[in-house]
Order: structure tokens, then sequence, then C-alpha cells
């Protein structure tokens, strides 16, 4: 039997959060050892699987990342922007253990906060942990890399339930990048959203983002590639939201990595799909 991969979990109270914890507790290669929740959260010091629905596991909820991830192989992240940032950190001074972050809507601060924690500490940040859209980024990097932006123009279109906070999502972001950056761009210097009123011609190479948030969906993008008379379209549709926490559990069983963990440095879900 392979070697069982220590999880810590931080947001284990929040939609991904719960998902990813029960995927640990079923999981036969991996055990929950850590669940980092807010002060005064209805979780503190509860068994976390208990918490869950399901059966006692041993390991408590508890507000201190210190105690949280003092036996854990991997920290997987998906709490809140702020805490994201704070814990690589502490983290980084500590010498570990690595993280694994689906944490969107970093401010430009968090994220270089991030990045300098990534020098010292094996990080792997990602705006989604589905392996199909880890994939369909592959795609879009390729398409966007062979159709010239003089004669193919790029619109982004996602959808996601009514309570999603931020737009454009994290995974739209993470596509436009891919696509920008393939074209050898910066996607803030492409990047148009929520066109209104009176805009003119569209310009040149510019990558527009729409966003619908509305009912329980779970997330919906498609990237579309619109050249004279014809179109191509890369899309993904989730169902379900244990896609994503199977994905964080690959992320954690790559950066584990058989117990010789991954040398310090940012990495992402690409670094999976690709085998690298």
């Amino acid at each position: 039997m392979s070697q069982v991969i220590k999880i810590a979990l931080l947001g284990v109270t929040g939609r991904l959060g719960r998902a990813i914890g029960r995927a640990a507790l079923q999981a036969p290669d991996v055990a929950l050892t850590g669940a980092v929740v807010r002060a005064g959260s209805s979780a503190e010091g509860e068994d976390i699987g208990a918490w869950l629905n399901g059966d006692p596991c041993g390991c408590r909820a508890s507000v201190a990342l210190s105690e949280a991830v003092s036996e854990a192989d991997i920290v997987i992240d998906a709490s809140l922007p702020a805490m994201t940032s704070a814990a690589a950190e502490r983290l980084a001074a500590w010498g570990g253990p690595p993280l694994v972050s689906g944490v969107t809507g970093l401010s430009d601060a968090e994220q270089a906060r991030l990045t300098a924690a990534a020098r010292s500490l094996p990080v792997l940040s990602t705006g989604n942990f589905s392996l199909g859209i880890a994939l369909a980024e592959a795609l879009v990097r390729q398409a966007a890399g062979h159709l010239r932006p003089r004669d193919w123009d790029i619109e982004i279109e996602e959808t996601h339930h009514r309570m999603k906070p931020d737009a454009p999502s994290g995974t739209a972001l993470l596509l436009g990048r891919a696509a920008a950056e393939a074209r050898g761009k910066d996607l803030d210097q492409l990047a148009v959203s929520g066109r209104t009123g009176t805009t003119g011609p569209r310009q040149p190479g510019s990558i527009g983002f729409s966003a619908t948030r509305g009912g329980t969906i779970i997330g919906e993008h498609a990237v579309r590639f619109l050249g004279e008379m014809e179109e191509i379209s890369i899309s993904h549709r989730a169902f379900d939201r244990s896609i994503f926490a199977n994905g964080a559990l690959e992320a954690a069983r790559w950066m584990h990595n058989g117990g010789s963990r991954r040398p310090a440095g940012l990495y992402s879900m690409q670094n999976i799909v690709a085998g690298a």
C-alpha cells in the first residue's frame, strides 16, 4: 500500500473545504490530521469527521495554524485570500509543510506575498483544482498561440451560482492569462470586462470577459475564438463540486511526490497534467 499522506486543511467550513474534507476522509491514501477554522466557528474544537456528517476521525478543528499543521505532510488551502498569503508566509518561515492553494481573488499585495513565500516553500497555486480545467487551459494556450490576433478574437464567458462574490471568476482569469501569455502579452493589457453603452469597434487582440450569476450552477466556462466565418470553442462544465476536491487531492499527491517533496517554487495544475 502506498504511503499515507497527512493533510491539514484550511477553510474546512466553506463549500470547497467541506468537499475536500469529505474526499480526504474517503481516500485510502490520505489522512486528515489538521483543520483550521476562524475563531468562533461552530466547528471549532469539533471532530472534523463527525462535523462533516461522517465517522469521527480524531482530527479536531483548530484556530491555530501551528497546531493544525504540526503533523501534516501537505497543507491544502480553501480559505480566503488574506489567510492564504499569511499562511504561506508562516509555512515558509517554519520550513513547511508545502502549500496547495485553490484560493482566488488575491490582491496584488497578497499575490506578491505568496510568490515571495514560494522562494523557500513548495507552493502550488491555482484558480481551479479541476483536472479538466487544467487540460482546457493547456488547449487554450495552444490555440491562442496558433491563431493570429488580427484574425481571431477571444471572448471568455463564465457562469456561477448566485452566491459567488467575485467576477470574472478566478478560472476565467486563469484561462485569459493562458491566452494572453501565448500571444506574448500581459492579460491586463488586453482584458475588457462588462461592455456597456457605445463601446466603439473591438480593439484587435483584446480579450473580452462576461459573467453570469444565478441559481446553483457550480461552474461553466467557455473560451470562444471568433474568426471570419468560423468559430472554435473550448469549454468546461462542472456538474459536481467533488471534481475540485478530487483535483485538490491529486495536487497534494503530486506535491508530496512519494515522500520526496517538490523543491521550493511556485507550481500550478499545469505541472500535473503535463506530468512534470
